[in-house]
C-alpha cells in the first residue's frame, strides 16, 4: 500500500531499516503472526467538517444508556455550573505576569488564594488549605 500522508520517502524508510539491520518492512514485521496483520484497506468514513464531527458524536452518544458510577475516590457523576468554565479561563488566572516566576505560577497562586479565602468565608473558619 502506498499512503500519501506518510511524511517520509522510500529513501527515508530504507535508511531507517538500514539502521535496524533490516532489508524490508516485511522483515521488520515478521514476528507478528500473519493472522494479526491487517492486510486490507481501511474502511474510513468520508471527511467531515468540525460541526459534522460534533453532530456525529452527539448522535452516537444519544444511543448510550447512562450507568451508575461506583469508581469512588472522587470520581462520580457531577454537575459543573457553566460559570466555572468562564472563571477558570480568566486571563489573570492563566497568565498573570510577575518577573520572578513563570506566568502560570502567579495565576495558580491567585486562584488558590481565591479558593482558600472563599472556603474560609463559607465555613466561618479563620484559615483554609487548598
Amino acid at each position: 500500500m502506498n499512503y500519501k500522508f506518510f511524511p517520509h520517502t522510500q529513501d527515508d524508510v530504507n535508511q531507517m531499516l538500514g539502521k535496524c539491520g533490516l532489508k524490508s518492512l516485511d522483515e521488520l514485521y515478521k514476528d507478528i503472526p500473519e493472522e494479526l496483520q491487517f492486510k486490507r484497506d481501511y474502511d474510513l468514513p468520508r471527511a467531515m467538517s468540525e460541526i459534522e464531527v460534533r453532530n456525529f458524536f452527539n448522535d452516537l452518544a444519544m444511543d448510550n444508556t447512562p450507568l451508575k458510577c461506583f469508581m469512588g475516590a472522587g470520581v462520580y457523576d457531577h454537575y459543573t455550573p457553566a460559570v466555572v468554565q468562564d472563571i477558570v479561563n480568566r486571563s489573570e488566572f492563566l497568565t498573570s505576569y510577575t518577573p520572578y516566576q513563570a506566568e502560570i505560577s502567579q495565576g495558580t497562586l491567585q486562584y488558590i488564594f481565591e479558593y482558600q479565602s472563599m472556603m474560609a468565608e463559607l465555613t466561618g473558619m479563620e484559615v483554609s488549605n487548598a
